[in-house]
């Protein structure tokens, strides 16, 4: 994206902003200076070969001149990045807010703001954080006394692009603990950094949240597995980590955790034992599995050879989430919890059949079906959890 400084100068916005008005790699929240008498115009306008002075570029000077006879549009983050189009005069609250929006990472400061503006909102602190994975928006759907926030209206919050993602926050009561749920969240795939994919985590770690419940639809590479069924994550392989990709890649900020987090009991053993009782009391235990996931960039599905290799590997479900998510959480120290809804089963033997072949509309259909078991599993461990506590 082009835009314009606190100074008023022309510069380039990639995600990495190193200036003395600016905070450096998101570590320190700045104040900026709004320009003033300018207004919104086209790329050409202001950018346009040879400046302001070629025929494509008079506007900015007419605008000037006392002229109104050039567009103008109303300042908003995403028309400024998606729009293709540059901001010539900003407030200090839109002009930081852009700011933001193009870090790959998010400063301490503005996810505290954030949680704040969630915590006086809801006037909740939440124990327990949820994520719903596709289709499993309804696990938000049971929270009682529920307070709603959709995505484009927290302030520096992503949204969310995938189908049966429905970008909203919800907090309320669940089996009467306190809890906040995701319904919707941020892929790699959709262009995200993956530090601002698992930046809600961190957002839950503010608002009081001290355990995270991570839910995902997968396809299953366990032949052992059946559409339909439930695998409760034990381990990963982070391939988008073997790729050089991190949630924590960066300047470590140790208010949120160390420099070098270890992961080898990233999922919570007493909380895996909990869900494995609660399943044979729901009579669902044939269709519990306890298994490794892996997560790849995606939005593609993966290659028979890619398959082939996870399966090696010791993988048993593959998705595109909740890998970075888990991280994250585990490096500010909240226990997890995540399980895989299986939601089609990944062939690793070549065929020209069609039927072979994942697609989104059969996860959807799957974890509509299977919603109902989700949502009575995550009520019983969270009622574990109260009753605990």
């Amino acid at each position: 994206m082009t835009g314009y400084n606190s100074k008023g100068d022309v510069a380039t916005s990639n995600g990495n902003h190193n200036n003395s008005s600016g905070h450096s790699n998101g570590h320190k929240v700045a104040e900026y200076t709004a320009q003033e008498n300018h207004t919104m115009c086209s790329r050409d306008c202001c950018s346009g070969k040879g400046g302001p002075s070629n025929a494509k570029g008079t506007a900015c000077a007419d605008k000037k001149n006392g002229k109104t006879d050039v567009e103008i549009i109303v300042p908003t983050p995403q028309s400024l990045l998606s729009d293709n189009r540059i901001q010539c005069s900003l407030t200090p609250e839109e002009f930081r807010a852009v700011r933001v929006m193009n870090e790959d990472t998010y400063p301490y400061e503005v996810i505290q703001e954030i949680a704040d503006f969630i915590v006086k909102g809801s006037g909740i602190r939440p124990k327990i954080g949820i994520i719903c994975g596709s289709g499993l928006g309804s696990l938000a759907d049971i929270i009682q006394d529920a307070k709603v926030f959709e995505y484009e209206k927290i302030p520096n919050f992503p949204v969310s692009t995938v189908e049966g993602h429905a970008g909203r926050l919800v907090v309320g009561t669940l089996e009467g603990a306190n809890v906040m749920a995701m319904q919707g969240r941020f892929h790699f795939y959709e262009g995200y950094p993956l530090a601002k994919c698992s930046m809600p985590v961190r957002v839950m770690k503010l608002c009081g949240v001290e355990y995270l419940f991570a839910t995902n639809a997968a396809g299953g590479i366990n032949p052992k597995y059946a559409v339909g069924d439930i695998m409760l994550m034990h381990d990963h392989v982070n391939m988008l980590g073997f790729a050089g990709n991190s949630p924590l890649q960066g300047p470590n900020d140790p208010r949120f955790g160390p420099r070098f987090p270890a992961l080898v009991n990233s999922y919570n053993r007493d909380l895996i034992n909990k869900a494995i009782e609660i399943s044979k009391i729901m009579g669902i235990e044939s269709n519990i599995h306890v298994g490794v996931y892996s997560c790849l960039g995606g939005p593609t599905y993966e290659t028979i050879a890619e398959l082939k290799a996870l399966r090696m590997m010791g993988v048993d479900a593959v998705g595109m989430s909740t890998v970075h998510e888990v991280i994250t959480a585990r490096h500010c120290d909240m226990k997890v919890f995540a399980f895989s809804l299986i939601t089609n089963k990944c062939s690793i033997e070549y065929s020209d059949k069609k039927d072979d072949e994942a697609n989104h509309e059969e996860v959807m259909a799957v974890a509509k079906n299977r919603q109902k078991a989700c949502c009575e599993l995550v009520s019983r461990l969270i009622a574990e959890i109260q009753k605990g506590s």
